[in-house]
């Protein structure tokens, strides 16, 4: 499998999480269902391309986010869900407690949330993308990096490295690391395809200077 379906597959997990909590009361008063939508009721082009943030912003059946005034509707594409039993993701839904799932007739599945369930998603991927941060600038993992700074939106990360052990090493891993995740937090964020994009600028610790900058998912796409 290949590692943009891991991330979509995560995604959808972290998704399920954070309503996870809600199960039981929802269960109870029995506010959670699923239903089959008509043809003519299919998700209009998506704000992402299947499977993954790299592939070509342009095709169908994307990540959308649609924000209401009291829920918000997210709708993962078929893609995501190659090889699985849709009725079982569904019924899982049900169980963890999400609002409402809707089946599409495309292959793509619909999630109905609440606002503060939408808040909490995005507040776990916020913390799960400021852990990753943590752990590539730890040097742990990756040596030659020294520190790692961000903007608020994740769309820029600068990775202050010794760059001669950073070009004799693996260590450009680290970008890609951080770079999926935050597309995908922007799109869940409601980013139009073509603002989605995660800058990864390498500078020097000794010298001060940005030596290479990637940008994804441009750099996916070579």
């Amino acid at each position: 499998m290949k590692k943009s379906v891991l991330a979509a597959t995560a995604v959808l997990a972290l998704l399920l999480s954070a309503c996870g909590n809600q199960a039981g009361s929802n269960e109870a008063a029995g506010s959670s269902t699923n239903k089959e939508t008509p043809a003519s009721g299919e998700v209009s082009p998506a704000a992402s391309p299947p499977a993954s943030p790299a592939a070509s912003a342009s095709g169908k059946g994307g990540i959308e986010v649609d924000k209401g005034i009291l829920n918000h509707e997210i709708t993962l594409p078929a893609s995501m869900f190659t090889g699985q039993d849709i009725d079982a993701v569904v019924e899982q839904a049900k169980k963890d407690g999400i609002d409402e799932t809707v089946k599409n007739a495309d292959g793509s599945i619909t999630y109905k949330i609440s606002n503060s369930k939408y808040k909490e998603m995005m507040d776990s991927m916020k913390q799960a993308l400021l852990q990753s941060v943590e752990d590539v600038k730890s040097g742990e993992n990756f040596k030659s990096i020294k520190d790692v700074k961000h903007n608020d939106s994740f769309s820029e990360f600068t990775l202050i490295v010794e760059q001669e052990v950073y070009e004799g090493s693996l260590d450009s891993f680290a970008a890609m690391g951080l770079a999926l995740p935050a597309m995908y937090y922007q799109l869940f964020s409601g980013a139009k395809p073509e603002d989605y994009k995660a800058t990864i600028k390498l500078q020097d610790e000794k010298s001060g200077k940005v030596f290479n900058t990637i940008v994804y998912p441009d750099a996916m796409q070579k």
